[in-house]
C-alpha cells in the first residue's frame, strides 16, 4: 500500500468544506550520526484519520499554521476546514498532481478538554494542549518479519522497563510528572511472527524506502490479538526485530484492537531504538504530543541540544548495564504544557515589568519544593497569539539517575517559537553547534538580557537544589563598560554657541569639599616666601 493511496479516495472540497478526524502525527527520528557523518534529518508526517480505509494526509508546513500549536492536537478529534479555488478530488493521483489543490484555512479541537486545561497562559501564547495525567496503560509488541528470526531481547526486558525502579520508565514518567503520571498496568507481549517479510513493509516516496506505519500496526496487533487484551490502553511501542526504514518513529496511529477502530499512541522502535531506554523515551514523548526542541545555532540539525529527551538523547546521558542510555529530562516548559508542573511553581514576569525581583530557582529534577522551577519571561504579545515569543529560565543540577552527567550546573534559558518549539539560547558568537557549551549555561555571576533589553537576568548565587536568580529592568550594574550618558541641562538663549560650551563653575559647596592647590613656594620657610623667589619655583 503505498503512502497516499489510502487517502479518502472521493472528498469534494468546494469554498470551504470541514472534515473532522483524530489528528496523527508521526515524528521518524535517526540513529545516533556517527564520528565524522552528518546527522540525518528527521521527518514529521500529519494525517487525519476518518476511520477504518479512510485516512487524509495534510501538508505539514499549513497545518502549523492553520492549527497554531499543531502539537498539542495531537491524537485528538478535530476539524480541518479547506478552502479551494474549485471541486477537488481526493484521490491520491489529485493530490499528487501539480493541479489545484485545496488549502488548510483551520485545525481545531472538537473534544472535551479536562478542566485542568489552559486556554491561555499569563505569558500570552495560547496554551491548547490536553493534560496528561494519571495512568497511561502502554503495551508492548514484540513482532518479527517473516524472514527475520533474531529475538534480540527475551519477553523479560521489556516486561521490566516498565518497572518503578530507578532507570526504568515507570520511574522515569513518574519523575519527570511530578508523580502526575503512571505507566501501572503496562505490559509486554511476543515475539509474535508479521505475515509478510520485512521489504514488504516498505514503500518508495520520492525515492527513498518509507516504512507503511499503519500496516505494521495493523498486522503486529492482529498478530497479538488472541492473548492481548488492549481494553483501556494509552499507547502501544512497537518492537521490531529487523531495521524500518532507518528510524525509530512515535506519534500515533489507528486500528483495529479487540474488535474496536482504535486511534491511541504508538511508537515504532528498531533494535538499536530499543536497546537504550533513551530513545525509545523520546518517541513515547512524540506519542504524548511532544515536539523536538532544539538550539540556537540556526543549523538544520534537531539533535544538538543535549538538556533535552526531545532533541538530543545521546550526550550527556547516563546508562544502566540493563537498559543501556538513560533519557535526560524534557524542558521545563514541555513539562508545563501536558499539565505536570504545580501553578505555584511558575513564574511570569510580564512584558512591562519594572521591578527588580530575586527568588530561589529550583532545579527541574526536584521533585517537591515551595520554590519557583520555570520562569517566563514575556514578550509583548502579537496579534496572533501562537506567534507570541517568550523566554524561559529553568535550572539544571547534576543529580540524580537521569541528570547526573549533564554539562554542569546552570541556569538554562530557552526561547519558545515556531509554534510551540524551545531553542536553548547561547550566549557565544558564533553559537556553538551543540549547546553544551559555556554559552549555553548560565552560571553564578553570569548575566544575559533579552534582545529586547526589557528583561535583565543575573544569577546571584547558588544553593543546595538551585540559583539565587535576580531579574528586572535593565541596572546600572548589568550596564555595558561604555561612559554613562548624562542629559545635558536646558541651554539658555545667553549661553555660549554648543561648539564652545562655557566652562563649568563649581558650587560653594565643591570649592569648600575640594582641597587647595599646594603651591611649591610653600615648602620655604617663611622669611623665603619672597614673590621673585616663588614665581620662579612655580615655572
Amino acid at each position: 500500500m503505498s503512502i497516499i493511496g489510502c487517502i479518502v479516495p472521493h472528498l469534494p472540497l468546494r469554498a470551504e468544506t470541514v472534515v473532522q478526524g483524530t489528528l496523527q502525527l508521526q515524528w521518524a527520528d535517526p540513529p545516533r550520526a556517527l564520528p565524522g557523518r552528518v546527522q540525518a534529518a528527521p521527518h514529521l508526517d500529519a494525517w487525519l484519520d476518518m476511520g477504518p480505509g479512510q485516512r487524509l494526509r495534510l501538508d505539514v508546513g499549513q497545518a502549523k499554521r492553520a492549527a497554531g500549536d499543531l502539537y498539542a492536537l495531537a491524537n485528538r478529534r478535530v476539524a480541518v476546514s479547506y478552502a479551494a479555488h474549485g471541486d477537488v478530488a481526493a484521490g491520491a493521483k489529485v493530490m499528487a498532481s501539480a493541479g489545484v489543490a485545496p488549502s488548510i484555512s483551520a485545525i481545531v479541537p472538537t473534544d472535551t478538554l479536562k478542566p485542568r486545561a489552559l486556554a491561555a497562559g499569563a505569558d500570552g501564547r495560547v496554551m491548547a494542549s490536553a493534560p496528561i495525567l494519571g495512568a497511561t496503560r502502554w503495551i508492548t509488541l514484540m513482532c518479527k518479519f517473516a524472514d527475520i528470526d533474531a529475538e534480540q531481547k527475551p519477553r523479560s526486558y521489556f516486561q521490566e522497563q516498565y518497572g518503578t525502579a530507578p532507570g526504568q520508565l515507570g520511574h522515569y514518567w513518574s519523575e519527570v510528572s511530578y508523580g502526575q503520571v503512571s505507566l501501572a498496568g503496562s505490559s509486554a507481549h511476543g515475539w509474535y511472527t508479521l505475515p509478510k517479510p520485512r521489504s514488504a513493509y516498505l514503500a518508495d516516496v520520492n525515492g527513498k524506502q518509507k516504512a507503511q506505519l499503519s500496516e505494521l500496526f495493523a498486522d503486529c496487533a492482529a498478530a497479538a490479538d488472541a492473548e492481548v487484551g488492549f481494553a483501556g490502553i494509552q499507547g502501544v511501542n512497537l518492537m521490531f526485530n529487523g531495521e524500518l526504514d532507518g528510524n525509530a518513529w512515535g506519534g500515533g496511529a489507528c486500528t483495529t484492537l479487540d474488535g474496536v477502530y482504535t486511534c491511541t499512541r504508538v511508537t515504532w522502535s528498531p533494535p538499536w531504538s530499543f536497546a537504550n531506554l533513551a530513545p525509545l523515551a523520546h518517541e513515547m514523548g512524540h506519542g504524548y504530543g511532544l515536539p523536538h526542541s532544539n538550539n540556537s545555532d540556526g543549523d538544520s540539525d534537531t539533535y544538538d541540544n543535549p538538556w533535552d529527551v526531545m532533541s538530543d538523547a545521546w550526550r550527556n546521558a547516563t546508562s544502566d548495564a540493563t537498559y543501556g542510555l538513560l533519557p535526560k529530562h524534557p524542558n521545563m516548559y514541555q513539562r508545563e504544557r501536558l499539565g505536570w508542573l504545580p501553578a505555584a511553581r511558575k513564574r511570569v514576569v510580564a512584558a512591562d515589568n519594572r521591578d527588580t525581583m530575586e527568588f530561589v530557582l529550583d532545579a527541574g529534577s526536584l521533585l517537591k519544593t515551595a520554590n519557583t522551577q520555570l520562569v517566563v519571561l514575556a514578550l509583548p504579545a502579537q496579534p496572533d497569539p501562537y506567534r507570541t515569543v517568550i523566554y524561559t529560565l529553568e535550572a539544571r543540577r547534576r543529580t540524580g539517575t537521569y541528570e547526573a552527567k549533564l554539562a554542569g550546573d546552570a541556569v538554562i534559558i530557552h526561547k519558545l517559537e515556531d509554534y510551540g518549539i524551545a531553542y536553548s539560547v547561547d550566549r557565544d558568537t558564533p553559537a556553538a553547534n551543540y549547546s553544551s557549551n559555556e554559552g549555553s549555561m548560565l552560571k553564578v555571576g553570569g548575566r544575559w538580557n533579552t534582545p529586547d533589553e526589557l528583561h535583565w537576568v543575573e544569577v546571584v548565587s547558588a544553593t543546595a537544589d538551585g540559583f539565587v536568580v535576580r531579574i528586572g529592568p535593565k541596572p546600572r550594574s548589568m550596564s555595558s563598560p561604555a561612559p554613562v550618558l548624562v542629559r545635558p541641562a536646558t541651554v539658555a538663549a545667553s549661553s555660549p554657541p554648543a561648539s564652545r560650551p562655557a566652562p563649568s563653575v563649581p558650587t560653594p559647596a565643591a570649592r569648600a569639599a575640594t582641597p587647595p592647590r599646594r603651591r611649591a613656594c610653600d615648602a620655604l620657610p617663611s622669611l623665603l616666601r619672597v614673590a621673585p623667589l616663588c614665581t620662579w619655583m612655580e615655572r
